[in-house]
């Protein structure tokens, strides 16, 4: 295993570009497969690319907010004490990378920004704390958590498809979360994958007498320290007394318009009203105004967790266009057609699996996934008398399958962690060949 291991973290080392250069050479194939494939003129897709590039503008705000509120949940006071208990009751390096990805799938299946932010926080803290810790691999394990979203509470496609009123409910009705992620094969396929999957990460450690890249504290000590002590005794000197410090240090006011918030839940919810995104970001947003305190430590965390978004603000509208370009030619369609072709109605939830997993390179988010490629999976499915909620399923579990090798939300971890991808990348490929082997296990055993 450490030879393979070592393989694909050279090979990954040699020729994997940037996450941006990855996303400028994907937007380029696209372009070209949509020439070549489909016999779409060069000015007809360039339209559709630029047409396409804002089209997720909404979309793409609603993953910067619920990343980077995220953030501050992760980071808040109460969770930065729950972090520290559970980092000083660890002493090895292999326990150190079960927590790490433990922490980052829990948090993933109970909401994936969350999950993608804490775990590389406490992954950090861990190699902060632990001599002999292989900071690549627990960052990359930590990482590894986030597969476990599309088995959990924010699927994005499962809680679209249980909402009333979503844009494909005529053609495919709504679908309960207890014929998705709460079916008993969903259920046993999360219990496998969070006992599993720390195990595999683990496993890939190297062992006593190997080369191991521990974290450079000097990367995070230096600036800290020297931030932390100027910036308060300014505050203290220039501030402490007026009318504006108090109300920015009010705990008073975050505590009522965090009461707000909870209140309009509870009563969203008494109301009939159901999850989506937009109320995941709002539940999230007072919830990290009531732990952080006071409104001035909010927008502080809240800049922080801003950086560690930059990336995605960046990428997301190259993706945006390179779904439109697979829109309006036929692409996806074309792909998706290659493998339901061949499907009966026990595979093919099997070949949505594996389509969906390709697809992903070029749509990397469930939401936006489901927007191109849903249409084609739902009207084969009931051609072929295939269980809707069964396929749909199956292509949320073949987007957060390709995650683990999908360079765009690797970015936060990237940001959070000072690492570049190529030196994590040789890792997920290999968590990813065992997720895989899960899921479709998981797919073909569900009837």
């Amino acid at each position: 295993m450490q030879k393979i291991t070592a393989f694909f973290t050279e090979l990954m080392r040699r020729y994997l570009p940037d996450p941006f250069v990855f996303a400028i050479g994907l937007t380029l194939l696209t372009m070209i497969l949509a020439v070549l494939v489909q016999g779409q003129a060069l000015t007809a897709l360039t339209l559709s690319w630029g047409k396409g590039f804002w089209a997720l503008l909404a979309f793409t705000t609603q993953m910067a907010v619920i990343l980077a509120m995220g953030y501050v949940l992760a980071t808040a006071p109460l969770t930065e004490r729950l972090l520290d208990r559970v980092v000083a009751r660890v002493h090895d390096p292999r326990m150190a990378v079960i927590v790490a990805t433990l922490v980052g799938g829990i948090g993933s299946y109970l909401n994936w920004g969350f999950g993608l932010v804490i775990g590389g926080i406490v992954a950090r803290k861990l190699a902060m704390s632990i001599k002999g810790v292989h900071y690549p691999l627990i960052i990359a394990s930590a990482y590894s958590g986030f597969t476990m979203y599309g088995l959990g509470l924010s699927a994005s496609i499962p809680v679209l498809i249980s909402t009333k009123g979503h844009p494909m409910e005529a053609q495919m009705g709504v679908i309960p979360l207890a014929e998705t992620i709460f079916s008993p094969a969903m259920l046993i396929t999360s219990l496998v994958v969070i006992v599993t999957l720390p195990l595999l990460n683990a496993w890939l450690h190297p062992k006593p007498g190997q080369p191991v890249k521990e974290i450079d504290h000097a990367l995070y000590d230096a600036p800290q320290t020297a931030a932390h002590a100027s910036q308060p005794a300014a505050e203290a000197s220039d501030e402490s007394g007026t009318l504006a410090h108090r109300l920015n240090n009010s705990r008073l006011l975050s505590y009522l318009i965090g009461a707000a918030g909870i209140v309009y839940v509870v009563l969203y919810f008494h109301g009939g009203g159901s999850m989506d995104l937009n109320l995941i970001n709002f539940i999230i947003l007072f919830l990290g105004i009531i732990l952080l305190g006071t409104p001035i430590r909010y927008v502080e965390k809240l800049n922080e967790g801003i950086r560690t978004i930059s990336g995605i603000i960046l990428q997301y509208p190259f993706y945006a266009g390179i779904m439109a370009i697979m829109a309006s030619s036929g692409l996806v369609n074309t792909f998706s057609h290659w493998f339901v072709k061949i499907a009966t109605p026990a595979t093919l939830p099997f070949w949505g699996l594996v389509s969906s997993f390709f697809i992903n390179f070029f749509a990397p988010s469930g939401g936006g996934h489901w927007v191109i490629q849903g249409p084609f999976m739902i009207e084969a499915a009931q051609s072929l008398g295939a269980s809707v909620g069964h396929t749909a399923t199956a292509v949320m579990l073949g987007n957060a399958w390709n995650d683990l090798v999908q360079p765009f939300w690797i970015l936060p971890a990237l940001a959070l962690s000072k690492l570049k991808l190529k030196d994590i990348m040789g890792y997920t490929v290999i968590m990813m060949f065992w997720i895989g082997i899960v899921y479709t296990v998981a797919i073909l055993a569900w009837r």
